[in-house]
């Protein structure tokens, strides 16, 4: 098993691959990963055995460590993607060539975001088996709030009231790349007042994304007349609708504006056929702390939790030489 750097001449068969693969989404692919354009220097990585490719790596430096390999510094999850070919210990010596090769680049650690079980199309996670025999540590640990749509858990009355008051408002649900502009402001003005922070996309790289993405990026929003007052913004993978920014106004509050728009959503998921409605993570400092506020409103509509998980893997030649299995005596 051998591992080469990604180039650009492989970007159309890494997008292909990607598509085919039960656990990739379209963040693992290029066309994702080049939106980003040179803020990253890619350390992507494709895996082959006898000449053919049994999984890609996407993966650049840490901006602030530069020692250190991260999949991916730009994505919620990275780590490796391939179609079936990787079980087991073929998974262990996968990361054992990735480890050697970036220990050979002079790096000292690989940071392995591992893609959440909700974005699987099936059991993948071999991977973190083999971080396990590998040695590697857990760094950081998000819990998401995920609803499954075909069993979810129960929606608080709370909730439940306030769907029914955003329904007596009179407001009126739309979607599309045509409102990002009114919602954007929404935004910005409730993340500076709540939490001290802004949007991690301009209005114009969220606009760029959903342009390059438009069957898996789109708007929701609430209107009260012809105003904006609430909105989402969705990226949605093959099974999974994920709320990536969630918003409202002092007039959407009023009107409980999110909790009819949310219910909607939900409605809209299911009739999809996908199979779970990600909220998002609630946490700050690497998943130390949670915004229980935050946690509780998202969990109020039936969501359970989702560890979202990261680990670190020393680049030491101890590490990375193959951990022989013990032998077993029957009992």
């Amino acid at each position: 098993m051998q591992v080469r750097a990604y180039t650009e001449a492989d970007a159309a068969r890494w997008d292909a691959w990607c598509g085919a693969a039960p656990g990739a989404t379209f963040l693992h692919t290029r066309r994702f990963l080049s939106y980003h354009g040179e803020r990253f220097a890619d350390r992507s990585l494709i895996v082959e055995e006898g000449g053919e490719w049994i999984a890609v790596l996407p993966a650049a430096l840490c901006p602030s460590a530069p020692d250190r390999v991260v999949s991916h510094p730009g994505l919620t999850y990275g780590g490796l993607i391939d179609r079936g070919a990787l079980r087991g210990e073929g998974t262990l010596r996968a990361l054992q060539a990735a480890g050697r090769h970036y220990a050979a680049l002079g790096h000292r650690t690989l940071r392995y975001k591992a893609v959440p079980h909700i974005y699987q199309r099936g059991p993948l996670q071999d991977d973190l088996y083999a971080l396990f025999r590998l040695g590697a540590q857990r760094v950081r640990c998000e819990l998401a709030s995920c609803l499954a749509l075909k069993y979810p858990l129960p929606a608080s009355a709370r909730r439940r009231r306030g769907a029914a008051k955003a329904q007596r408002a009179g407001l009126a649900y739309a979607r599309g790349a045509v409102y990002a502009a009114a919602l954007w402001p929404v935004l910005e003005d409730n993340l500076r007042e709540r939490h001290a922070s802004r949007p991690v996309h301009t209005l114009a790289e969220i606009t760029e994304l959903a342009a390059r993405f438009p069957q898996h990026i789109d708007f929701h929003v609430a209107l009260l007349g012809d105003r904006v007052v609430a909105g989402v913004v969705s990226f949605c993978s093959a099974e999974v609708m994920h709320l990536q920014y969630i918003a409202a106004g002092e007039a959407g509050h009023a009107v409980a504006a999110l909790d009819g728009l949310l219910a909607e959503l939900i409605n809209q998921a299911r009739a999809a056929g996908l199979r779970y409605f990600d909220f998002g993570t609630s946490n700050e400092d690497e998943g130390r702390v949670l915004n229980e506020g935050l946690h509780r409103f998202k969990t109020e509509f039936g969501a359970g939790g989702v560890a979202c998980e990261t680990y670190e893997l020393e680049l030491g030649p101890q590490t990375l030489s193959y951990p022989q299995d013990r032998q077993l005596t029957p009992a």
